[in-house]
Order: structure tokens, then C-alpha cells, then sequence
């Protein structure tokens, strides 16, 4: 080769490496395969680009760890996917959205880098509340960390301030879907219980938003003891149609963003669980590679 076409190939390979670090996937961190119910929405409502997702299995669920430790495990995942060249990471977990978002936004973005942006699956939500029903008393069920930090009620007075949110934890439906029990005696019983104590906290609510993304796949058992005009909702579509907006409105992020539609699908715990559990979350098989975050 002569030193010129060895100089445009070194120049070409170091424009490519530039260009790579400028632009990369978008980053979905879940704490397990909730995140998958989201995820599939993402990617339907925005097919063409590139995206990698990272479940952290072996720490989950984060429903039931303190505020401290749900948010140094989704700082370390955030910080892994923007290692893996991700500038835009969803936090498609409403534990890690409702007690880790606004620490990381605040504390971290500014020194992990200025031109990187973390959103979380609540805000979008509650912006949506106000359309969502017709009482405006809206019924949540959630995990125990997600009701404890109020974060529904105290974003919905800012979007939503005509909307009175009720909320109930339903801290043991999370282990009955991993488990593949979620049309199980103990799910229809325990679901009877979560929904008879959010009704009686008001005759009003005529919608309850499931604000885990585990509860979509017991959405069938839900609505079998739910009274007929009250819609139970799911929120992967409210958080994709959100993120479609949020990349027009923001043509520098969307400009990081790759297009060639693929996915990694990415555990830390193990792969071939990940791949047997994950595929019924995302409605379609998936292959994962294992990794370690620190």
C-alpha cells in the first residue's frame, strides 16, 4: 500500500472511529424484563433505529431495595450504556425512574458529559394522565418503592393537576410473573385483595395505570376482577409516543441517534434464563450476551 492510500485509510478509519463516538444506540435499562413491555412499544412506534437493552437480573427486583442502592445499581447501568457509545438512555423501570432519574439528571449528567440525556417512563406517563380519564381519579398500582416516592402524585400536580391519582403496591406480582404464575389461585386472589382496596379508597376511578412494567402480563387477571367501565392501561405506549416527540423536538439528540433497526439485548445475570424469561415479556425470542457492571 503507498503512504497516501495509507494516509486516506488512516484518515478514513479515524473519521469512522469519531463518527462512531458521536453518534450511537439508544440505550432501555430495566432491572430485570419488565422493561421489555416497554421496549417492544419503543421500538414499534420507532422501528429504524438502533437500540441495546440492559436488564440487571442478578439485582432484581429493585421494588423492595432502599433509595440508596436502586440508585447507585441504575447510575452503574446508565454509565455502562453510555460506555457502549448509547448519548440517550431510557430508564424503562418506574422504580429506577421514580428514585434514581432526577440524582442522575441533577448530580451525574453534568460530569458523565453535557451532551447526554437520561428520561425515565413517569413523566411521560403523567403528561397523559389528563386524557386518560373522564373522573379524573385515576388508580395506580405500582411496587412498594415506586408508591413510596409519591413520584406519580407529585409529577401528575405538575402535568395533571386536575387528576387525583390513588395507589395501591402490589409488591407480590412481580415474583408471581417471573414465575409464570400470573393466571395462578394465588395471582387471581392476591389481585381480588389490590384491587378491592383501591376501590374503596374512591368510587370514582374509572382508569388504573399499571406504572410496573412486569403488570402488562397480567393484564387478563387484572381485568377478570376489574368492573367493566373501568380501563386498566399499560404504559409502553404512552412512554414510545412520548419519545418520538421528545427526538423531533430535539433534532441534536435525534442526530446521535443511529439508524440501521438492531438490537443487543444485553443480562447480568444469566443468559439463557434471559433469553427463555425475555421472550415472553418482548413478545418474540431474544439472544443475550452476559455482562458486568460496576
Amino acid at each position: 500500500m503507498s503512504v497516501f492510500a495509507l494516509r486516506i485509510s488512516t484518515e478514513w478509519d479515524l473519521g469512522s472511529m469519531k463518527m462512531n463516538k458521536e453518534k450511537g444506540a439508544i440505550g432501555v435499562f430495566d432491572s430485570g424484563y419488565g422493561g421489555l413491555t416497554v421496549f417492544k412499544e419503543i421500538q414499534r412506534e420507532l422501528p429504524d433505529y438502533d437500540y441495546i437493552y440492559l436488564g440487571d437480573n442478578a439485582r432484581a427486583p429493585y421494588g423492595t431495595r432502599s433509595l440508596e442502592k436502586i440508585y447507585q445499581f441504575t447510575l452503574q447501568g446508565v454509565k455502562f450504556l453510555f460506555d457502549q457509545g448509547c448519548h440517550l438512555v431510557i430508564l424503562a423501570c418506574n422504580t429506577a425512574s421514580a428514585n434514581a432519574l432526577r440524582s442522575i439528571q441533577q448530580k451525574d449528567i453534568p460530569a458523565l458529559g453535557a451532551d447526554k440525556r437520561v428520561l425515565g417512563v413517569i413523566r411521560p406517563t403523567t403528561e397523559s394522565l389528563s386524557r386518560l380519564s373522564k373522573s379524573g381519579h385515576i388508580g395506580l398500582f405500582a411496587t412498594e418503592a415506586t408508591v413510596n416516592s409519591r413520584s406519580y402524585v407529585i409529577e401528575a400536580q405538575k402535568y395533571a393537576p386536575e387528576v387525583q391519582i390513588h395507589q395501591v403496591a402490589c409488591p407480590m406480582w412481580v415474583s408471581l410473573i417471573e414465575n409464570n404464575e400470573g393466571d395462578s389461585e394465588a395471582a387471581h386472589s392476591l389481585t381480588k385483595k389490590y384491587i378491592s382496596e383501591l376501590l374503596s379508597s374512591s368510587k370514582d376511578i374509572d382508569t388504573i395505570l399499571l406504572a410496573c412494567t412486569h403488570y402488562p402480563l397480567m393484564l387478563e387477571t387484572i381485568q377478570a376482577h376489574v368492573p367493566d367501565h373501568i380501563e386498566v392501561l399499560s404504559q409502553g405506549t404512552l412512554v414510545a409516543a412520548s419519545l418520538k416527540e421528545y427526538l423531533v423536538r430535539h433534532p441534536e439528540m435525534e442526530n446521535r441517534c443511529t439508524k440501521g433497526g438492531s438490537s443487543r439485548f444485553l443480562t447480568t445475570d444469566s443468559t439463557a434464563s434471559f433469553d427463555k424469561k425475555g421472550s415472553q415479556f418482548y413478545g418474540a425470542p431474544v439472544k443475550s450476551e452476559g455482562v458486568e457492571l460496576e
